[in-house]
């Protein structure tokens, strides 16, 4: 049996999977201005893209590249130390607090990694992206209720939203032993993402579990 593996919007190489964009335009600013950014949805069969804009000074834009750099390559401490310059520079830039707390995530300061996606929806109250890394650390702290809220809260604003669809489902296959939840949710995946091997096993388990 494959390994129930949860989806996050920053993977091995720390970039978006076609779920959230940050664009940083520089502007003829100080290193502290900043302009509130505007975030906009597009989807289309495929998914859906959020991308939010901010211009800032070349010195924070040229911080935010190194540190995703230092966050593909993993060293984790360098990209979160200007990640969070990043996110001082450009407080109103949901994206920024999404990235720091995936970041913390990664090295285990899950408090730290609770507060910045916190921030996060505090800036953008429905951002569906959010929501999912806030399920995720709810996970991995041992309140599953309140990642199940979570990762529903996603799939309000965008029920095709697979990433959140497949986490609820693995979390209510193994952590909450609700199999008609996990079994559902394994279904709307598989409807929306074709070629999930794995998830095709989990359901047909699922179905043979449940008598079906």
């Amino acid at each position: 049996m494959s390994l129930r593996t949860e989806f996050t919007i920053r993977s091995k190489r720390w970039r978006s999977a076609g779920v959230i964009a940050l664009a940083l335009g520089v502007c003829a600013c100080s290193s502290s201005g900043t302009s509130r950014p505007a975030a906009v949805a597009t989807q289309d069969e495929r998914g859906f893209t959020i991308t939010e804009q901010a211009s800032v000074s070349s010195g924070v834009r040229a911080k935010f590249e190194s540190a995703m750099r230092f966050l593909e390559e993993g060293a984790y401490d360098r990209g979160i130390a200007l990640l969070a310059d990043v996110t001082e520079a450009a407080p109103d830039v949901a994206a920024l607090h999404i990235d720091l707390g995936i970041a913390y995530g990664h090295v285990g300061d899950f408090e730290r990694a609770e507060l910045s996606i916190k921030k996060a929806l505090q800036l953008s109250p429905r951002h569906p992206v959010a929501y999912n890394e806030l399920g995720i650390i709810y996970r991995k702290t041992g309140r599953f209720e309140q990642a199940r809220e979570s990762y529903e809260e996603a799939l309000d604003v965008y029920p095709d939203f697979h990433f959140a669809r497949r986490n609820l489902a693995i979390l209510c296959d193994v952590y909450l032993s609700d199999l008609g939840c996990a079994l559902e949710n394994y279904e709307a995946y598989s409807d929306t993402v074709t070629g999930d091997d794995d998830v095709d096993i989990w359901i047909a388990d699922l179905r043979r579990r449940l008598g079906e």
